[in-house]
C-alpha cells in the first residue's frame, strides 16, 4: 500500500529512486542549545529541559496549548493550535524532553509554535550525529504516514542495509583524484544524513558533476557515433554558381562569424559524413545568406536543396529573399505552401521530381509524402523548435542517403542550454551582425506617457519613416486580446488621423489573402503603420521601419520582445523599441524590460531569460530527457557543465568505444542505466 503511494505521488518504484529523492534541505540537531543563549539570530532551535506546566487557553475556535519547558539557564513557551487534545494526552509535568523547532521571541521571551518533542533518553542528551534531512512530501503522503520525517527514517534503513558494493564507482579513479571527489557511497550517504555541511556540500559537488557528465557523455556518443558511421553526401567542389554568386552578387561583404559558419559547412558537407548542424543567429546577423551559399554548393555538385519554415509569412519572405538575390542567375527557385492552388501545386512537385527546381522553399508542405525530389542533397529547418522530431525526420528520407541537414535559429540559445539541450549535434554561433547595422535604442515607458510616445512616433513618420505597433496575444484570452487589438487601432487612429496617416492592421482572425495584402501594403509604404498582434514576430522584412511599440509589454516573455525588436533596424536610420505597460508592474517583469533596455545582444538576454525563468519546460526547445536533473541547474551550475563536458569529451577522444580499463566503470554504469535495472522494486 505505502509503495503504491509512493509510485504514485513521488514517481518511486525502485530502491535507487528512493536513494535519488534527495531533500530540499537539512535542520541542524547535532547541538542542543541553552535556553539563555537563543536570540532572534537563531531560526532554529533545539532545546532539553523539565516540562514544569501547561494549560488549554481560549475555547472552541481560539483554542490553545500552551506550556513551558525549563532547563537551568531559564525558560521557554511551547504553543500548539492544532491537535491540541493529542498533544495534550502526551505531556507529562516534571518529565524531562527534547524539543525542536522554529525559533520566535514575544514580548522578548523565547517561543516555539508547534514544536518536534519527545521524551529525553539518555541517547538523546547529546544530540544527532548528523545533520536531519527534511524531504519534499505531499497531503497524500502524510495520510499514509509518510510524512517527511517518515521518508527519513526509510532512506535511513536503506542506507544502513548497501555497501560500497551496491554503489559502486562510476568515474574513472584519475578523475576522482584530479577533482578531490568524496566516494559514490559516501556522496549518497551525506548527501541525506550529512556528517556536517561541508560534507553536504562535496556530496552535492560530486552527484551534480555525475548528472552532467553522463548528459554530456550521451550526447557525445550519439554524435560520435553519427561522426563515424553515418553516411552523407560529398560536396566535394565548390564550382560556378557559387563563385558568381559570391563575386557578383553577394550584397554585402560577409562578416567574420558568416565565414567561419561557411568553412564549418563546408568542411561537414565533403566529409562523407552526413551534417547535422545548429546554426544559432541572432535577429538580423545574416543565417539567410549563408543558407543560401550553402545551397549553391549543393547545387554545384548536382543536388537539390529544400527550405523547411514554421509560417507561411516566412516561408514567403525566404522566397522573396532568396529568388530576389538570384535572379539573374540559372538558379530555379520554387515556393510550396498550402495556400498554393491545386494546379500550382502539382505543378512545383511535378518539377521537384524532375531535378527542374534547384531549391524548394516551404512550410511542413515539403515533407509531405508526395514531394518527392530528385536528388535532395542539402535541407535547412528554420526556427526547428517549432516541428516535432517525427516532421524533421520526414527530411531524413527523401533521398536513399539523407540529406545534410542545417538547423536554423533566430532565438538565441544560451550556452549552457545548447550545451544540454543539443549537445548531439555539431552547432554554429553567428554573434555578429553585418556592418552599417545601428543598434536600436530601446526604453521602457509607462501607460502616463502614451501622449509623448506618440508625439515621437509622429515625428519620425514626419521624416519619411514607418511603425509597427505589436498588441500582445494570448490563446487563453483569445477575445479579450482582440478586443484590445481593436481597441488600440482606434485609439492609433485617433493619434494619426486618415488621410494625412494610413494603417494597416494584421491579426490571427484575418484570412490569409486579407493579411498578406495589409502586410504588403505596409511592406511597399503604402501605410506608415502597421498595427497587429505577434503574427508580425517573423516574416516582415522593411528597412524603412524606424520604430517598434510594444503595448503591454510586461504580457511578453524577454525573448519574444527581443525578435519583435529585431523587426526594426534594418535600414541605415537610426532606430527605436519602445515597451509600454501599465503603470504597476511586477518586480520579474521590471527585471525583464530592464534586461532588454540594456543590451541588442540576444544571446545575453538569452542568459537573462533563463536566469529568470529557469529552464521552463525545455520539451519546447527539445524534444529530449536530457535535461531532467534531479540535481544540477543549467543556470546555476554552469562551471560544473563546463567541465563536466570537457570532461566527456576528452575521454571520448581518447577512448570513443569506453574499452579501456580506466573507463570501465563509466561503461558499466552507462550499461546499468541502459538496462533500468536498479535492484529490486519497492513493493
Amino acid at each position: 500500500m505505502r509503495g503504491d503511494i509512493l509510485k504514485k505521488e513521488l514517481g518511486i518504484f525502485t530502491f535507487k529512486d528512493l536513494l535519488e529523492h534527495f531533500p530540499f534541505r537539512h535542520v541542524d540537531k547535532t547541538k542542543i542549545d541553552s535556553i539563555a543563549s537563543l536570540s532572534p539570530k537563531n531560526e532554529y532551535a533545539q532545546v532539553a529541559g523539565r516540562l514544569n506546566h501547561f494549560e488549554i487557553i481560549g475555547e472552541r475556535n481560539a483554542k490553545r496549548l500552551v506550556a513551558y519547558l525549563q532547563d537551568k539557564t531559564g525558560e521557554i513557551e511551547l504553543t500548539w493550535f492544532q491537535g491540541i487534545n493529542w498533544i495534550q494526552k502526551t505531556l507529562n509535568t516534571g518529565q524531562n524532553y527534547l524539543v525542536f523547532g522554529k525559533l520566535g521571541f514575544f514580548m522578548g521571551n523565547p517561543q516555539i509554535v508547534h514544536p518536534e518533542i519527545e521524551p529525553l533518553t539518555i541517547e538523546k542528551t547529546e544530540g544527532k550525529k548528523f545533520l536531519e534531512p527534511v524531504y519534499p512530501s505531499t497531503e497524500k503522503l502524510k495520510a499514509k504516514g509518510l510524512s517527511g520525517r517518515a521518508m527519513g527514517k526509510l532512506t535511513y534503513a536503506l542506507l544502513q542495509q548497501i555497501n560500497e558494493k551496491d554503489l559502486p564507482e562510476n568515474l574513472p579513479a584519475a578523475i576522482i583524484q584530479q577533482y578531490h571527489f568524496i566516494s559514490r557511497f559516501a556522496a549518497y550517504n551525506n548527501i541525506h544524513f550529512p556528517l556536517s555541511d561541508e560534507m553536504y556540500n562535496q556530496s552535492v559537488r560530486r552527484l551534480k558533476f555525475e548528472e552532467l557528465f553522463f548528459a554530456q557523455l550521451r550526447l557525445g556518443l550519439r554524435r560520435s557515433e553519427r561522426h563515424r558511421f553515418s553516411q552523407g553526401w560529398v560536396f566535394d567542389k565548390v564550382g560556378n554558381l557559387f563563385n558568381t554568386f559570391y563575386n557578383n552578387y553577394l550584397p554585402f561583404q560577409l562578416t567574420n562569424a558568416q565565414k567561419k559558419v561557411l568553412k564549418e559547412i563546408r568542411k561537414d558537407v565533403g566529409s562523407g559524413r552526413q551534417m547535422n548542424r545548429l546554426l544559432q543567429g541572432d535577429v538580423g546577423s545574416g543565417k539567410t545568406i549563408v543558407a543560401l551559399l550553402s545551397m549553391l554548393i549543393a547545387a554545384d555538385n548536382g543536388f537539390q536543396s529544400c527550405i523547411m519554415a514554421p509560417t507561411e509569412i516566412l516561408a514567403q519572405q525566404h522566397y522573396n529573399s532568396i529568388e530576389d538575390s538570384l535572379k539573374d542567375m540559372p538558379v530555379n527557385v520554387r515556393l510550396l505552401t498550402g495556400s498554393l492552388s491545386a494546379k500550382e501545386k502539382k505543378k512545383v512537385i511535378k518539377e521537384c521530381e524532375e531535378g527542374i527546381v534547384h531549391i524548394l522553399i516551404g512550410t511542413h508542405a515539403v515533407i509531405e509524402d508526395k514531394v518527392q525530389f530528385k536528388n535532395l542533397g542539402f535541407a535547412v529547418v528554420d526556427e526547428q523548435h517549432k516541428f516535432g522530431v517525427a516532421q524533421r525526420a520526414q527530411l531524413w528520407k527523401k533521398n536513399t542517403i539523407p540529406p545534410h541537414i542545417l538547423i536554423m535559429t533566430a532565438t538565441p540559445i544560451p550556452r549552457t542550454l545548447a550545451l544540454t539541450a543539443y549537445g548531439d549535434l555539431d552547432y554554429s554561433v553567428m554573434d555578429e551582425l553585418p556592418p552599417g547595422r545601428q543598434p536600436i535604442v530601446t526604453v521602457h515607458r509607462y501607460e502616463n506617457t502614451r501622449p509623448q510616445v506618440m508625439d515621437f512616433v509622429r515625428e519620425e513618420i514626419n521624416k519619411g519613416r514607418q511603425a509597427y505597433y505589436v498588441y500582445p496575444l494570448i490563446e487563453e484570452s483569445l477575445k479579450v486580446d482582440y478586443e484590445n487589438l481593436m481597441k488600440g487601432f482606434e485609439e492609433v487612429k485617433s493619434f494619426f488621423p486618415e488621410p494625412k496617416y494610413w494603417i494597416s492592421m494584421v491579426h490571427g482572425r484575418q484570412p490569409a489573402e486579407q493579411k498578406e495584402t495589409n502586410m504588403q501594403r505596409f511592406v511597399k509604404g503604402d501605410t506608415q503603420i502597421l498595427v497587429g498582434t505577434t503574427v508580425i514576430e517573423v516574416g516582415v522584412n522593411v528597412p524603412n521601419a524606424s520604430v517598434m511599440v510594444i503595448e503591454s509589454a510586461e504580457k511578453f516573455g524577454l525573448s519574444q520582445l527581443h525578435q519583435l525588436r529585431g523587426r526594426v533596424g534594418r535600414g541605415s536610420e537610426k532606430s527605436f523599441c519602445i515597451l509600454l505597460t501599465s503603470n504597476k508592474i511586477t518586480n520579474e517583469a521590471k527585471e525583464r524590460l530592464k534586461a532588454l533596455c540594456a543590451t541588442n545582444d540576444g544571446f545575453k538576454i538569452a542568459e537573462k531569460d533563463l536566469e529568470i525563468r529557469g529552464p521552463g519546460d525545455i520539451e519546447g526547445t527539445r524534444q529530449s530527457g536530457e535535461l531532467n536533473f534531479k540535481l544540477a541547474s543549467i543556470v546555476q551550475d554552469k562551471i560544473i557543465l563546463e567541465t563536466a563536458r570537457n570532461v566527456a569529451a576528452a575521454i571520448l577522444e581518447a577512448d570513443p568505444d569506453l574499452s579501456m580499463a580506466e573507463n570501465l566503470p563509466v561503461k558499466n554504469y552507462l550499461h546499468f542505466q541502459k538496462s533500468k535495472t536498479a535492484w529490486s522494486k519497492i513493493s
